[in-house]
């Protein structure tokens, strides 16, 4: 498949609000080719005042057009609107309805632990983002900055907040003065800019997002280190929980850390359309590196020794930071999506459940079609009361058939049909967003069935995404065939000897492989010539036999544990 990323840039790059240029050729092709041919009846559920012919459906399929698919995906399923700022959209109804679950579920996990939530200003100083010199570097690029205020040219530029660590650690040091009021844990729901010159991507990049960011203070590496793994945990949480979307817990190498970290953890995923792991969350010991340079310290709380006097030491207290955005969304709508739109989980859906009624003819007498109603009206009650978000449809400007294929395009879990035939049968038909599986349920067990259908679509969408990407975590120990690999959509586990630089020439030496195993044939020039770069030092490790050396050839020191490394987002 053609690099997913550069078809999207390529699209993306000269957004207009609403739809992008390419749909609108399409659909203007489309009114043409329509215009050209005879008039023909479009099929209708008998009774619909209106004919109604499906306009929103997406035009191309998954694989075949990944990018162009997944811009649809979310425009026409009305998660997304397009914005005249480049990189910046507008979030519906639908998909922030996803991110405010993650939020309350996340939220409720970290109180657990003590955090607190706060807000710090959208806006830094020049002096105190350029204090961290090493920590700045790495965000040097993106920050966007305030140079007019009103019509009056500022003494100095103002940044917009690429990350708060800055912003928070003058104030962790006004507030810390004892090691009584550690552990200090602050935690903001946010926006964030960072102005990318990378080409954007709905959810995955943007120039602004929302996210999460934790920053807490500990007495010692030991505490600071359960809380690491501890949020690292609940984001997988997050995504194996909530979002249906398997992870890969694990370490940064130390090339690919936060910049001014002591270690990062991560979890990774994987979209297997493209074949490309997918940084998920990251969870971070800062260490005192950022205590040091704000000088955030407390006394020494450990007794004297017998006769020693004079003051107590001070310590550097240890810091960690922790963040989870809104590209979580992005990751499960790539992952379940399927070519008539959007699968979304039950746990996260806006609305689980949409009770449609069928088989309402012209012939259906005012009374009968009140009581149907009335009926189904009902039914999405008690659904309601059982804790399903359950709505009914009741339009009669549209068919049936057009309700179906918008439901399917908008990822609802469920659709549950009801007409005259199941009231007299005193069930429903249910038919399932992921598989289309249909079953039917008794009226009487709603309030029971449903829920219970729900939890097993989420469980098996679960369990899907997870063997597939299985399937795709190649154990490797041949280096020639890393490319071929590669190209087969897959990620690889290979051993390594954690060298930062090391795993700098393993993206390198694996791009210009790909460059250069490339043919002449057509399909060849569309392969990706994105190098492997190293995603993570996954927890559970396979047996490493003593002896075994760092894959890359010219490397030649010990491996020291299996690195997954991959094509990336």
């Amino acid at each position: 498949m053609a690099d997913a990323i550069q078809d999207i840039a390529d699209r993306t790059k000269d957004e207009v609000p609403q739809e992008n240029k390419d749909t609108k050729k399409k659909e203007k092709k489309e009114k043409k080719e329509k215009k050209d041919k005879p008039a023909q009846k479009p099929k209708q559920q008998q009774g619909a005042k209106t004919a109604q012919v499906d306009t929103k459906g997406i035009t191309v399929k998954k694989d075949d057009d990944l990018a162009e698919w997944y811009q649809q995906m979310l425009s026409k399923g009305s998660f997304i609107s397009y914005y005249d700022v480049s990189g910046c959209y507008i979030l519906e109804p639908a998909s922030y309805s996803i991110w405010q679950t993650i939020q309350t579920w996340f939220d409720s996990k970290i109180k657990t632990l003590g955090v607190r939530n706060c807000y710090y200003p959208l806006f830094i100083s020049q002096d105190n983002l350029q204090k961290e010199k090493d920590h700045i570097e790495g965000f040097a690029a993106e920050v966007a900055w305030v140079t007019l205020g009103g019509t009056t040219k500022l003494e100095k530029p103002i940044a917009i907040r690429p990350t708060s660590e800055t912003a928070m650690y003058k104030d962790f040091h006004d507030k810390i003065q004892s090691h009584r009021d550690l552990p200090l844990k602050r935690n903001q729901w946010n926006n964030v800019v960072r102005w990318e010159f990378r080409n954007p991507m709905p959810f995955i990049r943007s120039r602004e997002f929302l996210w999460q960011e934790g920053h807490t203070a500990h007495l010692t590496e030991e505490s600071a280190g359960e809380e690491v793994l501890q949020i690292l945990d609940f984001y997988a949480g997050v995504y194996e929980y909530l979002l249906a979307v398997p992870v890969i817990k694990g370490r940064k190498t130390v090339n690919e850390q936060f910049p001014g970290a002591y270690y990062t953890t991560t979890i990774e995923g994987f979209i297997p359309s493209t074949g490309r792991g997918i940084q998920a969350a990251t969870s971070h010991c800062l260490g005192q590196h950022f205590a040091k340079m704000y000088d955030i310290t407390v006394e020494d709380p450990a007794p004297r020794k017998e006769g020693e006097a004079g003051t107590k030491p001070r310590l550097h207290v240890w810091q960690n930071s922790w963040g989870l955005t809104t590209r979580s969304i992005g990751v499960a709508m790539l992952v379940h999506g399927d070519d008539k739109g959007a699968v979304i989980p039950p746990r996260v859906a806006e609305v689980q459940a949409v009770l449609v009624p069928v088989g309402i003819t012209a012939k259906t007498s005012e009374e009968d079609k009140k009581a149907h109603y009335d009926k189904m009206t009902s039914m999405a009650a008690s659904l309601v009361e059982a804790g399903v978000r359950a709505e009914t449809d009741n339009r009669e400007h549209y068919n049936a058939g057009w309700k179906f294929n918008e439901y399917e395009l908008r990822g609802v879990p469920l659709r549950i049909e009801f007409g005259p035939k199941d009231a007299a049968a005193g069930v429903v038909t249910t038919v399932r967003r992921d598989n289309g599986a249909k079953t039917t349920v008794p009226i009487a067990d709603l309030a029971k069935g449903i829920p219970e259908l729900l939890e097993t679509m989420q469980n098996e969408m679960f369990d899907k995404a997870k063997k597939e990407y299985e399937a795709h975590r190649v154990q490797l120990t041949d280096w020639s065939k890393v490319v071929s690999t590669l190209n087969g959509k897959n990620v690889l586990i290979i051993p390594h000897c954690l060298d930062g630089q090391c795993a700098d020439d393993v993206k390198d030496e694996t791009a210009a492989l790909a460059k250069k195993e490339a043919g002449n044939s057509p399909e060849d020039k569309k392969a990706p010539s994105m190098g492997a770069k190293a995603l993570c030092i996954p927890f559970e490790q396979p047996d490493l036999p003593a002896g075994t050396k760092c894959l890359r050839p010219s490397c030649g020191k010990d491996a020291q544990k299996w690195v997954q490394f991959g094509r990336s987002y």
